[in-house]
């Protein structure tokens, strides 16, 4: 079903839409150009964007890992200042020296001759309670005790003709420090 179209005059002057309007295809092709234009600087921005993702994430995945290990160091050194301050406020006591004595007398050799040098007022203490661990029954000939101000209290040091055994607290607290913070 077509219907033809009667025109009552003659058309003159007919052309089409693009040929009678130049402007309008010049406008047309500005703006396909603009928009051809416009795509490309949005890729463009697009892939800027990835990678600046992608540089982020990786800076992440790089820090989470040092941050990690920071925190873990700053607990365990925060732990172990925790442990000295509740170590140094307690009392020592006798069986707290000879606990220390034992632990160092067990690195020495069985034959050898040793000295254990004690904190002036920790030595006082065990003489006081008369401690068996200063009966000369205990260790015979080769213990020989002494008192020393370079040994802080709770602690001792044992002097073999092989070397020289720390056992004091701060050593010790050193010691972990190094264990733990490698």
């Amino acid at each position: 079903m077509t219907k033809s179209l009667t025109l009552v005059q003659p058309l003159r002057n007919v052309r089409l839409a693009s040929e009678r309007d130049p402007d309008a295809a010049a406008y047309e092709r500005g703006r396909r150009d603009g928009e051809s234009a416009m795509n490309e600087q949005l890729l463009a921005q697009r892939a800027e964007l990835v990678e600046l993702h992608n540089g982020v994430l990786t800076s992440l995945r790089q820090a989470v890992p040092k941050v990690v290990h920071e925190c873990e160091n700053t607990v365990i050194t925060l732990a172990i200042e925790v442990a000295q301050r509740l170590v140094a406020g307690l009392p020592v006591t006798a069986e707290m020296i000879e606990a220390a004595v034992r632990e160092a007398m067990a690195q020495v050799e069985e034959a050898t001759d040793f000295s254990i040098y004690l904190n002036p007022e920790d030595l006082a203490l065990l003489q006081k309670l008369s401690a068996p661990l200063l009966d000369p029954k205990s260790g015979g000939d080769r213990m020989h005790f002494h008192s020393s101000p370079d040994v802080t209290r709770g602690g001792c040091l044992v002097q073999t003709r092989f070397g020289v055994i720390d056992a004091r607290r701060e050593t010790k607290v050193e010691q972990l420090k190094k264990a733990l913070l490698t």
